[in-house]
């Protein structure tokens, strides 16, 4: 079994994480001086958000220097401090690579606007003719909204950005980039880092003939027409064959003990299998509940789906920097909290690796940020679809912003209220925290049983059961009660957000709870 197959991730949006030196910006001082918070926790692998030299046109993962530690996050010395510090606590280091696209300020994208078409680096990016009526090529669109063309005046040409055009995409049909990037990720595995999450990692290589993307059906059955990213069907700028062999070198330049995990944005689950199937990746983050509305038997329905599409290789997550709160879109409040809490006692026991995205362990709902307050770029064109509520600084303690920072953070936001402190929730065995807490620690407890093959369990709609060797885990995500049947012989080890009660070998769950079982029979 590789090391991260039985562990707990945690992701560190790094800039709003913890202020170590009080300029209102996350760093590495902060997240060093809170490595014990995560090791008791019950962490075991950190990955951490962009750190490199950047314009931060989109906070960092507009990269100019692949090599480098950004002055606002401190040096490369500190990183390695972190990265030393994290190990002495048996804490794994995965950082993010973002290959699709470099910053515009990056040095080969300034000489490959500097010196045009046969320079050095122009082969380096993405750059078409424009199309007969001097438009951009075709309609791709940029995920930020827009095309995802930029004209170059000097050189009659386009460049290509499905982000920002302050993010021109790479070319990786160059041997050059490929090259570079290898060199990139041994570069920092020699500084100790354990593995790579691997940005927007389905959309290295396009179509080779860059054909339109289909215009998809509006739900009404008609055919939609405007500009937005979701009308079109994109089947041709993204999940091209091709894109696993990048991986695949990768996986054998670094080894079987580097981990891959890939940012694969595709939110059915077949389409990801090939990404993990033949060794590319190891692992892939599974989307498939991100951004849809809280639905019990759906979410149950699209849970076993991505299992029984893949039986190993998800990482489980609820949300992450790019999305709403998990609690927010689960309902908010109390009963959103329950939900993803039950929704978690499924994550912690199936097959993979589950990752928090940190405040998930406190339960956070969205953070508020005024409209005149708004940073991120996709908010400032549409505040209804920003980042930046999930982004707000992580609520340490009651006092000034939050224990954050003794300086304005860098986002303005709400005050959060003492209960959703790690000050205040640290010191009641029954916060929301502590309940994190303690179902780590029964999952990590009961890893030795939990080594058999995933067995589905009969269980109601809007429910997940299952056991795995000697231990089985109970999700009842329905606001009513719902009863799984065991033979005999399985006792509860642990519940979750409600009460279970037994009759036989009748298991009942209240509402919105989890129950962890073991086989009484186990050695």
């Amino acid at each position: 079994m590789s090391w991260w197959e039985d562990a707990v991730g945690y992701e560190v949006y790094l800039r709003s994480f913890a202020d170590g030196d009080d300029d209102g910006i996350g760093d590495f001082a902060g997240l060093i001086g809170k490595l014990d918070y995560l090791d008791e926790l019950g962490i075991d692998i950190v990955w951490i958000t962009p750190f490199y030299p950047s314009p931060q046109a989109d906070f960092g993962y507009d990269v100019a220097d692949y090599r480098g530690v950004d002055a606002m996050y401190g040096t490369m010395d500190d990183l390695d401090r972190f990265v030393s510090a994290a190990h002495e606590r048996d804490l794994r280091v995965v950082i993010d690579v973002v290959p699709n696209h470099s910053s515009s300020e990056h040095p080969f994208f300034r000489s490959a606007l500097e010196g045009g078409p046969g320079s050095p680096h122009w082969d380096f990016y993405v750059w078409r003719d424009p199309a007969p009526d001097g438009g951009p090529p075709n309609n791709w669109l940029s995920f930020f909204g827009g095309p995802a063309w930029t004209y170059v005046p000097k050189w009659d040409r386009y460049y290509m950005h499905l982000f920002l055009p302050e993010q021109p995409d790479f070319n990786w049909q160059s041997r050059a980039v490929a090259d570079y990037f290898v060199e990139t990720l041994r570069f920092w595995v020699a500084k100790g880092v354990d593995g790579f999450r691997i940005d927007v990692a389905h959309a290295l290589v396009e179509d080779s003939r860059f054909r339109d993307n289909p215009i998809g059906e509006s739900e009404a059955g008609t055919v939609a027409v405007g500009g937005e990213f979701d009308v079109f069907e994109h089947v041709h700028d993204y999940d091209q064959p091709g894109v696993t062999d990048i991986y695949r070198r990768w996986k054998e330049e670094l080894g079987p003990h580097v981990l891959l995990l890939g940012e694969v944005y595709l939110t059915e689950p077949e389409p990801v299998v090939r990404y993990i199937a033949e060794g590319h990746l190891d692992e892939a983050f599974y989307f498939g509940l991100n951004r849809i509305s809280w639905d019990a038997v759906e979410f149950a329905k699209r849970v076993r789906a991505a299992c029984d599409a893949m039986s190993r290789g998800w990482s489980w997550v609820q949300g992450s920097h790019d999305e709403s709160r998990a609690v927010t879109r689960f309902g908010g409040g109390q009963h959103g909290w329950e939900r993803a809490m039950a929704l978690w006692v499924a994550m912690m026991g199936l097959p993979g690796t589950p990752f928090l995205y940190q405040g998930d362990e406190l339960g956070l709902d969205d953070g508020h940020v005024a409209i005149e307050d708004i940073a991120d770029p996709v908010g400032l064109e549409d505040p209804e679809a920003g980042r930046d509520p999930c982004r707000t600084p992580m609520p340490w303690t009651t006092g000034v912003h939050n224990g954050f920072s003794s300086s304005q953070p860098w986002l303005r936001s709400a005050r959060r209220r003492p209960e959703e402190t790690v000050e205040v929730q640290m010191g009641d065995p029954e916060s929301r925290l502590s309940r994190m807490k303690e179902l780590i620690r029964v999952r990590r407890a009961t890893s030795e049983l939990r080594s058999g093959e995933l067995r589905w369990l009969e269980s109601p709609p809007g429910t997940l059961a299952f056991s795995r060797g000697d231990v089985a885990h109970i999700a009842n995500l329905t606001d009513d009660a719902a009863t799984v049947g065991f033979e005999e012989g399985w006792d509860m080890v642990h519940v979750v957000g409600g009460r279970v009660t037994r009759v036989g070998g009748q298991f009942t769950l209240s509402p919105r709870c989890g129950a962890i079982l073991k086989r009484s029979t186990a050695n």
